[in-house]
């Protein structure tokens, strides 16, 4: 999967598509509504540049923003000021493009 279209398609399924890394798969549970199995996905990589932008997102989405501060920090990444849809579509389209 290469697309941001192929991705946001992919929404319609029961479970990401195979072979995502955790950073798209919370990434895609996020969008898919369910925000705890997204965070148990970047709870498992910190320390990746990636997984550690997507967790800010998260806490960012929850609401913490002292949280997601700490998460922008450890990812490099300045505090988004984007709405949360579109830092979603950013996140997603940057690292697809890198899959």
């Amino acid at each position: 999967m290469t697309t941001i279209d192929d991705f946001q398609n992919s929404m319609s399924a029961a479970a990401p598509p195979a072979g995502l890394g955790l950073a798209l798969q919370a990434l895609w549970w996020v969008r898919h509504g369910d925000w705890n199995r997204a965070h148990e996905c970047v709870q498992q990589r910190e320390g990746d540049r990636d997984c550690d932008w997507v967790h800010a997102h998260l806490h960012r989405q929850e609401g913490d923003m002292t949280n997601a501060g700490g998460w922008y920090r450890r990812a490099g990444q300045p505090v988004s000021s984007l709405p949360l849809q579109d830092e979603w579509t950013l996140l997603a389209t940057e690292m697809l493009s890198r899959a």
